[in-house]
């Protein structure tokens, strides 16, 4: 009897555990879901005003096509009944029943499709547009380059948090902040009111770019290139995620777009201009040890350390990089293809999109990271060198 009740306490404490942590961790996020969510997002384009328009329309009229249709059945059924008598009656099609149960639902079936033709067709006109950004989907995370427009050539990797991450690893989540696994280190940044093209296309496997609040989603598709657009007429920040199952990481893959005014946005493309021109390294140029151990601990952090953790230990699958063959092995080319190049059918993707510098730093970084005392250091021109290979 003891242990029975035992077992009910803790049974009653991780549910209430779990209530707790339930409650605390579901928030609204502006721009992003919202707790007990029944409609679409709020919109903050005209794209995404109309098809709210074209969701509520046509749900209105199919519900009262459903009420009166399964209206007259059931009065049919109810008043002409056998035990009232009722006998059924003899007689031949009527040509003016069917000409109108045709030429109704006929026409029911135009006034859907105009308003809906029309909003297919806005969104697939990408032309004019004031700024395009190629949009490309990476196991798991989002690459973004600004093609045209103000900002044109920057270029840079949107990764989820490395603490929201670990975060989830831990299943600690009472302290879940509203924004949990949408937040990003390096958000897409537009400015209001300008017409933006998205291209989208993928590195591995099919991702898909969605932002609800702007009514958009466009799969990302390796070797296609395909496009839409948006035009947010509010500054804020929206949220949305890859919307197609990508792989194990996929629930880890958030999209974050920052809309700001016209200033700002100019004050941000110039900010990142000096940063940009700040990391453009000379991969000719020699590091110290320290240096490149530095700057190696940051790519870790940003890129790596959520599948193959902080402490290079791994998880399931994922290899440890703490005592691992080709880390700890003296010809760098080996690990430094794994990156170039991925392993595994993608389980460990690609990262030939870093810099020769960050891809030498963080090879550097984990050769003497933990127990792996190589005292090896990479340098930026091996990168180079092992790219055409």
């Amino acid at each position: 009897m003891k242990s029975i009740s035992n077992k009910l306490a803790s049974l009653l404490l991780t549910a209430g555990a779990w209530v707790g942590t339930a409650v605390h961790a579901v928030q609204d996020l502006p721009g992003g879901p919202a707790v007990n969510q029944l409609n679409l997002h709020p919109p903050v384009t005209k794209i995404a005003e109309e098809q709210h328009f074209l969701h509520w329309m046509m749900l209105i009229i199919c519900t009262v096509i459903f009420i009166a249709v399964f209206a007259v059945m059931f009065y049919s059924i109810w008043k002409h009944r056998k035990s009232k008598g009722a006998k059924s009656a003899n007689f031949h099609e009527s040509v003016t029943v069917e000409v109108v149960w045709t030429v109704v639902p006929f026409i029911i079936v135009i006034l859907m499709a105009l308003p809906a033709t029309k909003v297919l067709v806005a969104q697939k006109d990408t032309t004019n547009a004031d700024l395009t950004i190629k949009a490309t989907g990476y196991q798991w995370k989002w690459g973004y380059d600004y093609i045209t427009g103000e900002g044109e050539g920057l270029a840079f990797i949107s990764t989820l948090d490395s603490s929201h991450r670990a975060m989830s690893d831990s299943g600690n989540v009472s302290e879940a902040p509203a924004n949990y696994l949408l937040k990003v280190d390096n958000p897409m940044v537009v400015p209001v009111n300008k017409k933006v093209r998205i291209i989208t296309t993928a590195n591995d496997v099919i991702h898909a770019f969605m932002v609800p609040a702007f009514g958009i989603k466009q799969d990302a598709i390796p070797g296609f290139v395909r496009d839409t657009w948006f035009r947010a007429e509010k500054i804020g920040d929206y949220y949305g995620q890859c919307a197609e199952l990508c792989g194990k990481e996929h629930a880890y893959m958030p999209i974050h777009v920052k809309v700001l005014s016209a200033e700002d946005y100019s004050q941000w493309v110039a900010d990142q201009q000096k940063k940009a021109a700040a990391k453009l390294d000379d991969p000719a140029k020699v590091w110290a040890l320290d240096d490149m151990l530095k700057r190696g601990e940051k790519v870790y952090a940003a890129n790596c350390a959520a599948c193959h953790q902080a402490s290079g230990k791994g998880a399931g699958a994922i290899k440890a990089l703490d005592g691992s063959a080709i880390v700890l092995d003296a010809d760098h080319a080996k690990q430094i293809q794994v990156l170039l190049k991925g392993v595994n059918n993608g389980s460990m993707p690609a990262w030939a999109q870093l810099s020769d510098t960050d891809i030498a730093a963080v090879v550097t970084y984990t050769k003497n990271n933990w127990s792996n005392k190589t005292g090896q250091l990479v340098q930026p021109a091996e990168i180079v060198a092992q790219r055409g290979k």
